[in-house]
């Protein structure tokens, strides 16, 4: 047997040995500096973005840092490595700053194959493109790009878009965005667009009177009701009722709502609709349909107490029983109607027996804490502050976060009556309470004086000096669109909100979500009064659940921020400095008197953000030497206005009350009650104003003060947390 020779090993050529050394050496490098990439880099969501502190800037001046992004060759190893999201995101935020300023071939070159590496944002991407081929006159390259966004991402928000533009020059695309998007704003322009050439088509009336939330949308369902009537099918009468009640045409929309779709909200609505008019036959009527339709849904509970108030006194009774017997949502507020029924009939006792039931079984309804401060105030009026003090007494230790409107009042004067009374600590208790349950009352600012808290009082306050931080606002992505969220985290909020039109099937009937955004969005996009009254309008709603969800957002940072911006900051802190008065009480007025839409007119002739009459304006320019002005623009509204207001001041020796009531009343009025009411206790001064609007004038301008001093005075701030976390 042959010996198997060993493979015969390759012999080194001189030197080899250091090639092996040096490729071993690379080698090892190489897998040193992989292992330290891998343990030294930072996770995705823990890099700091290079480009979002840029969002806020102007595009002047994060021109040059985006260009450096995009630029940036950083090695890969180190921990200040530009991220591929990061130069995308530079790329798409340059190329739309170049849109804005007409330079559209050089925006092209950042936009080419974007779409590539930045999916996210792939159909606005090209959306960008075609805005920079129609900034050229390019239409034929702007069809292109756009039939490749309806065939790459059919299902794109930004389709409405496209299909409009398309519509123009090929008709049959205005079917495909009238039947696929007949709730979209564009599809709503092209209808009326449509309209003008035949106003006779009745299928396009019907979509602007179902998905429109333009102003003029009245006179459609006016045409609709009147030319139609026959045509109408019972939804679409609902859709036309519906808006009419959005308007608060109560009368037309009751009108409407028999002929609708037979619901509890429809016939409640009926009802409700006939009686706000006056019209008390029909209501009843309604009223009672309801309660026989559908006994047992939440509306008729609602029908049996407005039925009892325009009934003779025995069937109110009954009504109220009914009520009470079946609806313990309403049963409370019928006791307290019945309690007024029996007084009216002189049957004290069972007048009294209906107000204990009310106290006994339901001490935490609106109803029983009314009528608790009602007996209060009497007894308060005739100088017994022991037997005021006992009727609210109680109110201090109720429990839970309650949202009724008369409970933070009502706790306030209970520790202004104890005080009184030599009571301190349930004084005390009684302040902080406020502060818990109602820490954006108006009593709640009060309260906070009363417990010695540096907050400013009415005679201080223009020299108190708060130190404020203004944090950014959060926009909550209450969408379901990733692209939505991604251009809002870029700060792109028009086209957030041109496609959030997208995501919106039912734009008059909104949900608690899309209504919140939408508010957001307005406030970014500096429609400050709209965007406040979106938000505001929230407290409106009506269905249980939908309560429920706007009491979660309320408990929200975002949420206040939202309804108490901070517009016009720089104008109102250099005024507010050369003026010498406390700048958050400058901003309060101006909410009040504006919500800041700054070409706003009243009935009395005053104007723009402060609401100054041109007269006064006149007056005032004189004093400081202001030749030219406008009143409609922000910068000389709030220079004349606040110069005004910190003149009320000296004119009341700086007691802010007073100044704050003038601004309103005017110093006549005001003179006449200093010498009509008690001075002494300022409170009750406020209680004691004859004028209902300066009355609430007055507390609305303190609260807005206080709500601006616990959001932006970090202090402040952080005394209401203590305050909230602890008592929860």
């Amino acid at each position: 047997m042959l010996k198997q020779r060993p493979v015969p090993q390759p012999k080194h050529k001189r030197g080899s040995h250091k090639i092996w050394l040096g490729l071993s050496f690379s080698l090892c490098l190489l897998t040193v500096m992989v292992w330290l990439f891998k343990t030294q880099q930072p996770e995705k969501s823990q890099q700091p973005s290079q480009v979002l502190p840029l969002v806020s800037l102007s595009p002047e001046q994060r021109d040059v840092r985006l260009k450096a992004i995009i630029q940036s060759n950083s090695p890969f190893w180190k921990k200040s490595e530009v991220t591929k999201s990061d130069r995308s995101r530079a790329r798409y935020l340059l190329a739309v700053d170049l849109l804005k300023a007409q330079r559209a071939k050089a925006a092209l070159i950042y936009l080419k194959d974007l779409e590539r590496n930045y999916s996210v944002l792939a159909p606005q991407i090209l959306v960008q493109q075609a805005n920079a081929y129609q900034l050229l006159n390019q239409s034929a390259q702007v069809q292109q790009v756009y039939q490749q966004l309806i065939t790459k991402y059919p299902d794109s928000l930004a389709i409405p878009e496209v299909l409009f533009w398309l519509s123009h020059t090929d008709v049959s695309y205005q079917q495909q965005l009238i039947e696929k998007f007949p709730y979209h704003p564009l599809t709503q322009k092209l209808v009326r667009q449509l309209l003008q050439q035949d106003s006779n088509q009745l299928h396009l009336l019907l979509l602007l009177a179902k998905y429109s939330r333009e102003p003029n949308t009245e006179e459609i369902r006016d045409r609709l009701v009147l030319e139609y009537p026959a045509q109408l099918t019972p939804e679409d009468w609902e859709a036309i009722a519906s808006g009419y009640w959005r308007e608060e045409k109560y009368r037309k929309a009751a009108d409407a709502y028999t002929l609708a779709r037979l619901t509890p909200r429809n016939l409640y609505r009926a009802a409700r609709g006939f009686h706000l008019n006056g019209n008390f036959s029909e209501a009843i009527r309604s009223y009672q349909r309801l309660i026989d339709e559908f006994h047992d849904s939440r509306e008729t509970g609602l029908s049996l107490l407005h039925l009892a108030s325009i009934s003779g006194s025995a069937e109110a009774i009954a009504y109220l029983e009914m009520a009470i017997e079946k609806f313990p949502e309403q049963a409370p507020q019928a006791l307290l109607s019945q309690g007024l029924i029996y007084d009216a009939l002189k049957q004290s006792e069972l007048a009294n027996q209906a107000r204990q039931k009310l106290l006994q079984q339901y001490p935490n309804s609106e109803a029983a804490v009314t009528y608790r401060w009602q007996e209060a105030q009497k007894l308060a009026v005739k100088g017994n502050i022991q037997g005021a003090y006992s009727w609210v007494q109680p109110l201090i230790k109720i429990k839970g976060n309650l949202n009724l409107e008369i409970l933070p009042k009502a706790i306030f004067w209970a520790g202004k009556w104890a005080k009184q009374l030599g009571f301190v600590a349930e004084s005390q208790q009684a302040f902080q309470k406020v502060i818990t349950i109602y820490p954006q009352s108006y009593y709640a600012w009060r309260s906070a004086v009363k417990l010695g808290w540096q907050v400013g009082d009415f005679d201080d306050v223009r020299a108190f000096n708060p130190a404020l931080e203004f944090p950014e606002l959060n926009l909550v992505p209450y969408t379901n669109s990733d692209t939505i969220k991604e251009l809002l985290v870029l700060g792109q909020y028009q086209s957030a909100w041109n496609l959030l039109e997208s995501e919106i099937k039912q734009p008059q009937e909104l949900t608690v979500s899309e209504q919140f955004i939408e508010g957001l969005l307005l406030l970014k996009l500096r429609q400050i009064s709209a965007g406040i009254n979106q938000v505001w309008d929230l407290a409106q709603r009506e269905n249980p659940h939908e309560q429920q969800k706007w009491q979660a957002l309320r408990k929200t940072p975002t949420y206040w921020y939202a309804l108490f911006p901070f517009p016009y900051r720089d104008e109102i802190l250099t005024n507010s400095q050369q003026s010498k008065i406390n700048p958050l009480l400058v901003v309060a007025v101006m909410r009040k008197e504006s919500t800041f839409a700054p070409e706003i007119n009243s009935r009395v002739g005053a104007v723009g953000l402060m609401q100054v009459v041109p007269e006064t304006a006149q007056w005032v320019a004189a004093q400081i030497n202001l030749a030219e002005y406008s009143l409609k623009q922000p910068e000389d509204n709030i220079k004349i206005g606040t110069w005004y207001l910190a003149h009320n001041h000296e004119r009341y020796q700086n007691n802010s009350l007073l100044a704050i009531a003038s601004y309103n009343a005017g110093t006549g009025n005001v003179n006449q009650w200093l010498q009509q009411y008690n001075t002494q206790d300022l409170d009750s001064f406020v209680e004691d104003i004859p004028f209902p609007e300066t009355k609430d004038y007055v507390e609305g301008v303190f609260s807005n003060y206080w709500n601006y001093l616990r959001l932006y005075d970090p202090q402040v701030k952080q005394q209401v947390a203590n305050y909230l976390k602890r008592n929860k």
